[in-house]
């Protein structure tokens, strides 16, 4: 992990060594390196730099001899002044303003990378002012914005900052990235999933489940949920939550699973508590493909967790009981491939699943016009190929593919990202 450096570290890189056209906006769930992918970064693209985090406690006070480092306030006293909160507007014009006076004396600019802007009410406001003055003086300063919360960071994007910045998305680890980094194999990646962080605990099983519990479900769900959104129900939220992790894989109408919740409510509020917990890179809801928008909206979604490492730690199992038990494992391997179709694609693609008349296909990936469909043969099932053959009678397919047995093996599918499938006559 210290030495693994992502692919999108080289796509920071070009953008900080041109010329700052746009604000960069690094977003995507918590715990996926975020911010140790700018940090090697900013160690790389010789330009003074300094990173700082909007939720650290700010530094009130430093010794006379090391000056003013970026985003302090005062030289040591006795009796310091009282802390600073980084969670104002005023905190973040003052440290751009500081910013900007490196900008000014360094030849080569200077880049300014604040981590979890969103804390800040009113960021995309503030930024949007701060980055039309220095585009008015064409100040060679860049700025990096990081967020755990995409869907919150998404609303004071398109609020404010329209046309002024560039977005890096950094999804969960992949299989290819896992296997890289923390030698894992493939049966491990299905189980553990792509979390870096917890990655070197998985030898100590309990240690692991404890920190996907501590350390990414709960502050997912607190921090960057309830904390940032209007949630009245939010007991419903996390039930929704676990019902989304047992279930992955499977399609249920929202009458169901108020059922399964055993829990008061509509389902309009059941289907953007999913939305939130899609936002946070937790579990998607995919819908019905079907030629008319509209019925695509009034389907019941299938449930897919984005990280298999959710539904695993949610299960109860050890990693050598989930391989015992068929129907489970079988389970994991579709929802790992669900989860990698969703990650890898970026806005122009979408995934879907169809189904009709008991007939199935596992996944559906759209493009334009253009739809690739794909069966999973996991083992939990036999494989539903008339599935593929009447979806391709209904609608124009580009490509169907069986992944697993007897088609391409799921070790390969892991190391197409979505976009790829579409590549080719």
């Amino acid at each position: 992990m210290e030495t693994y450096e992502r692919p999108h570290g080289k796509t920071l890189l070009s953008r900080l060594r041109e010329e700052p056209r746009w604000l960069i906006i690094i977003t995507g769930p918590r715990q996926t390196g975020k911010t140790t992918l700018v940090q090697q970064v900013l160690e790389r693209v010789r330009r003074p730099s300094t990173h700082i985090a909007v939720d650290a406690p700010d530094p009130t006070t430093v010794p006379a001899t090391t000056g003013f480092p970026l985003g302090a306030t005062s030289l040591a006293t006795d009796i310091g002044p009282p802390p600073v909160d980084r969670r104002d507007t005023r905190w973040l014009v003052r440290t751009w303003e500081e910013a900007r006076l490196e900008a000014r004396a360094s030849d080569r600019g200077f880049v300014l990378a604040l981590d979890e802007i969103q804390k800040i009410p009113n960021w995309s406001e503030t930024v949007k002012g701060l980055w039309d003055a220095d585009r008015s003086e064409r100040l060679p300063l860049h700025v990096v914005l990081l967020g755990s919360a995409p869907l919150l960071m998404q609303q004071g994007m398109s609020e404010s900052l329209a046309g002024r910045y560039e977005v890096i998305d950094v999804e969960h680890w992949s299989f290819a990235e896992m296997a890289a980094a923390f030698d894992f194999d493939l049966d491990r990646f299905f189980y553990f999933g792509g979390y870096p962080g917890p990655a070197p605990l998985i030898r100590d099983e309990t240690r692991w489940r404890s920190f996907i519990h501590r350390s990414l479900i709960e502050p997912n769900i607190e921090r960057d949920i309830l904390a940032l959104q209007r949630v009245d129900k939010p007991i419903l939220l996390k039930r929704l939550f676990g019902l989304g992790a047992a279930y992955s894989g499977q399609i249920l109408s929202y009458n169901k699973m108020l059922g399964q919740l055993d829990e008061a409510g509509n389902t309009t509020t059941l289907a953007r508590y999913l939305d939130l917990l899609s936002s946070a890179g937790l579990i998607a809801g995919l819908s019905k493909y079907a030629g008319r928008p509209h019925r695509r909206r009034a389907s019941s979604p299938k449930l897919n967790v984005l990280n298999t490492a959710l539904m695993s730690v949610h299960s109860d199992y050890t990693f050598e009981q989930a391989r015992g038990d068929r129907t489970f494992w079988g389970q994991l391997v579709e929802s790992a491939v669900g989860a990698h179709l969703v990650n890898t694609a970026n806005p122009e693609y979408r995934v879907y699943y169809w189904r009709d008349r008991g007939r199935e296909v596992d996944f559906i990936l759209e493009h334009g016009r253009k739809l690739v469909a794909f069966e999973v043969k996991s083992g939990r099932r036999r494989g539903n190929v008339s599935g593929l053959d009447a979806f391709g009678k209904s609608f124009p397919v580009k490509a169907s593919h069986i992944v697993g047995r007897g088609g391409i093996p799921v070790s390969e599918f892991l190391l197409r990202p979505a976009p790829e499938w579409f590549e080719g006559s």
